[in-house]
């Protein structure tokens, strides 16, 4: 007499997990989370590494340079020193351009947050579904390059970034060549990548992880 064939029991628990984890949005992946945290901690540190504001437009420190070899020489030695106060000016600059323009900053806005939602902090196990229609991650990526392209290159968002871009760097390197660094104290300085430069690590590894999807 032969033995009554088994039947295959389905854990419940386990199916309902792994069905949370597919329909899990990418704003509550690991990944995203990981990045912001990183972002924040990266935000917080490179503020506590900001100089103050009075060293930056102490007016009896200014005086024009005497060559352009020193006009570049102080540039590279107030950017080190003053690293963090010419990335927050720069991002004023750009947010100011952005804020200026609310039609832009709205392009911008979406245009990131299709990269961040649509492909880098997707679950790889999760398909990308529109209208009916599944998209693999390099067709994904392709038509997300293409919107970039466009967006950037075709719409007024890419002059509008540039021109504010070009407006901060001028600010930053008149200021640079203007100011005398022989009273800023340069021996002891952190790393080139530390404090607000240091998120981009996390940002680099994210969308490696990303790319190897392909």
């Amino acid at each position: 007499m032969s033995a009554p064939a088994t039947l295959p029991i389905t854990n419940p628990q386990t199916t309902s997990s792994a069905a949370a984890s597919q329909s899990q949005p990418p704003i509550a992946t690991p990944a995203f989370r990981a990045f912001i945290s990183r972002f924040t901690s990266s935000i917080r540190s490179g503020f506590s590494q900001r100089r103050p504001w009075y060293e930056l437009l102490d007016r009896s420190s200014l005086s024009r340079p005497d060559s352009l070899t020193d006009a570049y020489s102080r540039i590279r030695k107030n950017f080190t020193y003053f690293r963090v106060n010419y990335v927050t000016l720069l991002t004023v600059v750009l947010a100011l351009s952005l804020l200026t323009h609310p039609f832009s900053l709205l392009v911008l806005l979406s245009l990131l947050g299709a990269w961040a939602f649509l492909y880098l902090f997707r679950s790889s196990d999760q398909p990308l579904v529109i209208a009916g229609r599944t998209f693999s991650d390099a067709e994904t990526l392709i038509g997300l390059v293409v919107l970039t392209v466009v967006v950037v290159f075709v719409s007024s968002v890419g002059s509008l970034l540039i021109s504010a871009l070009l407006i901060g760097f001028a600010i930053v390197c008149a200021h640079g060549a203007f100011r005398v660094p022989e009273d800023l104290f340069l021996d002891d300085q952190e790393p080139a990548n530390a404090g607000f430069l240091s998120f981009l690590g996390g940002a680099q590894a994210a969308a490696s992880a990303a790319a190897a999807r392909v």
